[in-house]
């Protein structure tokens, strides 16, 4: 007999023995008594058959079994309804023939959760879930950029639903060769269960398969096969199963936004995918493609409002790198013009509130504007790590070190394996110069192939007082990316720093001789001339950086990198006038 209060689970259904209730993705069913006590009889002996007579004899009595034949029968129509199963090709009930019935579904009985229990799970963190890439199975390879846009899709689902610790796209893409065991994994994620699948496309209809795991055991396991014009019904129904799996609770908001359509015409939303793709690269020239197919999707479709935020961000990314390649002026206004947009269409849309807030105190330094929209955006898509590493960004910049560093680690844990400098580059402006050094080289060896983490390391190196070792660093950050200045130019402040007036001279007119063929922020040059000592010059970078908003003018106040200039009067009247004073 089964447990009285005990919970089973199977594909997205959970049936609850104490309360007699059956749920379809957090959604109450109308079931029937008996048809009920059939459905629990045979998941309490899942895998094993259940003859017809031992149902008679746990759930009829002797007095009834003249209406037991028709009685069995419509509950098993009754059920196989509820499930969407059907007798010919079964995925949850299957009948022998002459012997009974067999559950051919995964069944997991979990313990119920009593108050105490309740009390002690809510101080213990959220779910966690890592939607690995999809594995793209379609003839054609060119379907790659659609399967990696599944992913992302079902991962920005997830991130709406707070109960839920939702793993960045940006590091499960680390593991799209599938080159490590399942649960070394779940581990270098921080994630207790992981999504798999893969996604077939063939001419008007696409097939995905995907299964829930907990890293060693199936939780379910689910086929998709429809026209693609389902696509956006099965994304849906993917992360609704994984909430009703991991038992995450959704409100009614939360549910409508995982639901919602984000358009109605399939090539603006591939094209919008290929733009993703490309933004994904997080390079110039990715940005550059992403805005050519973003604008190519809203051409399509005016109403798309992903596509809209898509343009908002890669304008946004250009500016503050500082390599927008034409004015920055003309280029943060078509940002506004586009996150506008998008909020007149869709004032829910999460990813657009928080370029908005970016927006609002990068260009703009409207802090408490901006600090609303995060808040916004975060009410709106909790498990976005972006919103969170901007936010922290906003929180640094006003000396909020606290709130910037829960920040930062927030977006760490959603993004462990693509967030790992911000944290280091705070501590170094909190003065916390050893964690900084222990954060800088975990970071370096986890990815030796990522610029950002050899410059924090040269700067930790260096304040730590090794300097020759901190320039070595930083020289690795300007050969894995060439084409910086970003890098370049901090190498040129250090060289400075270190004694080296030549090089550091010879950095500078490198930059000059570039910036006759391409734009180079003024910003830059600020580093170099704040290592070399001569204030005025370097405060002439920052006032024309800020005039003309470009690179990360926003940051200043506290950038260990313009300690010296504090003091200086231009220094604090420029801070005044971004309203940092």
């Amino acid at each position: 007999m089964p447990l009285q209060d005990a919970i089973y689970r199977f594909g997205p259904f959970e049936l609850r023995a104490r309360t007699r209730e059956l749920y379809k993705n957090g959604i109450r069913l109308k079931v029937r008594p008996q048809p009920f006590r059939v459905l629990l009889a045979l998941l309490t002996s899942s895998e094993d058959i259940v003859s017809r007579e031992e149902l008679r004899r746990l759930l009829w009595s002797a007095e009834t079994f003249v209406d037991f034949e028709h009685g069995l029968n419509t509950a098993i129509k009754e059920l196989r309804g509820l499930l969407n199963d059907s007798a010919g090709e079964p995925r949850y009930i299957e009948t022998l023939p002459k012997l009974g019935y067999r559950v051919i579904v995964r069944v997991t009985q979990v313990a119920p959760v009593h108050a105490k229990a309740k009390e002690k799970s809510a101080t213990m963190p959220a779910a966690s879930v890592a939607v690995l890439p999809f594995v793209n199975l379609s003839a054609d390879p060119e379907n790659e950029f659609f399967a990696d846009g599944i992913t992302e899709d079902v991962i920005t689902h997830l991130a709406k639903i707070k109960s839920l610790k939702v793993i960045s796209r940006t590091s499960v893409m680390t593991f799209k060769k599938r080159d490590r065991g399942l649960r070394e994994i779940g581990e270098r994620l921080g994630a207790s269960t992981l999504l798999e699948g893969s996604v077939r496309r063939a001419g008007g209809r696409v097939r995905i398969v995907a299964q829930l795991i907990d890293c060693v055991t199936d939780l379910w396991a689910e086929t998709y096969d429809r026209d693609l014009t389902d696509i956006f019904a099965i994304q849906t129904d993917v992360a609704l199963n994984i909430a009703s799996a991991l038992r995450a609770e959704l409100s009614h908001d939360e549910r409508s936004r995982v639901g919602r359509r984000p358009t109605d015409d399939l090539p603006a939303y591939e094209l919008y995918l290929r733009g993703r793709n490309w933004f994904n690269q997080y390079t110039d020239e990715g940005y550059r493609r992403s805005l050519l197919d973003c604008h190519a999707a809203v051409d399509r479709d005016p109403d798309f409002t992903l596509a809209w935020a898509g343009i908002a961000g890669a304008h946004t990314e250009l500016c503050i790198g500082g390599s927008v390649g034409k004015s920055p002026e003309d280029t943060i206004v078509l940002a506004r013009k586009a996150v506008t947009r998008a909020l007149e269409i869709d004032e829910e849309l999460g990813e657009a509130h928080g370029i908005s807030a970016l927006i609002q105190f990068a260009f703009d330094f409207d802090w408490a504007g901006a600090e609303r929209s995060f808040l916004r955006a975060i009410e709106l898509s909790p498990g976005s790590a972006q919103t969170h590493q901007h936010y922290g960004w906003l929180c640094s910049s006003l000396g909020r070190h606290d709130d910037a560093l829960r920040q930062l680690r927030h977006a760490r844990g959603l993004d462990p394996l693509v967030v790992p400098t911000d944290v280091v580059t705070h501590l170094l402006r909190d003065g916390r110069i050893g964690e900084a050094l222990e954060e800088a080289r975990k970071s370096a060896r986890e990815q030796p192939g990522t610029p950002r983490c050899h410059s924090v390391l040269g700067w930790a190196l260096i304040f730590s007082g090794e300097k020759a070792a901190g320039i070595a660093s930083l020289e690795r950050a300007v050969a894995l990316s060439p084409g910086a200045t970003l890098f370049l130019s901090q190498l040129g402040q250090a060289c400075a720093l270190a004694g080296d007036v030549k090089r550091a001279r010879q950095i500078l007119d490198e930059m000059r001789d570039r910036s006759t063929r391409e734009f180079i922020s003024p910003y830059h040059f600020a580093y170099v001339y704040a290592g070399l000592g001569e204030a005025d010059a370097a405060i002439d970078c920052l006032e024309r950086a800020f005039e003309r908003r470009s690179g990360a003018i926003y940051g200043i106040k506290g950038s260990f990198l313009f300690r010296n200039l504090r003091d200086h009067p231009r220094f604090e009247s420029l801070l005044r006038r971004m309203n940092l004073s």
